[in-house]
């Protein structure tokens, strides 16, 4: 997991609602600063930057200056290792690409709706990559 923090004590980081909340922000909007969030998630910059101190530290975010700005976006590596610990106490050996417990109970219905699900998620990937891309031919 992160250098700075074993697995267990990063999930306890996200053990919070708030964290969570904050990371799926990070990971819908791209790197935003405490303001933005705040203003987003209904709370205070205080309250967020506390939150954001923790997942720091824990290297779920990162933050870079810029000018005044300081604006927050997801470790992608430290995000990744957190899913590879996960996927490997996974019960049915998918390594994260099933969804036994749905697909056992609803079928062809449940894997319909992943399957919707991944191409939303793929158009989401698609546009942030377009977006990266833009950014740096500019």
């Amino acid at each position: 997991m992160s250098a700075r923090l074993g697995s267990s004590e990063i999930f306890k980081i996200l053990s919070v609602n708030t964290r969570i909340k904050i990371i799926e922000l990070l990971k819908t909007k791209g790197p935003i600063g405490v303001k933005h969030i705040a203003k987003e998630m209904g709370i205070t910059p205080a309250a967020v930057s506390q939150h954001l101190k923790l997942l720091r530290q824990a290297g779920l975010v990162k933050n870079e200056r810029k000018g005044y700005w300081i604006p927050y976006s997801i470790d992608e590596k430290t995000m990744e290792n957190c899913r590879v610990t996960l996927n490997k106490i996974c019960q049915c050996g998918c390594h994260g690409t099933c969804r036994k417990e749905e697909s056992s109970t609803y079928g062809l219905t449940a894997l319909l709706k992943y399957k919707k699900e991944l191409k939303k998620e793929l158009k989401e990937v698609e546009k942030r990559i377009s977006d990266i891309e833009s950014k740096e031919s500019d």
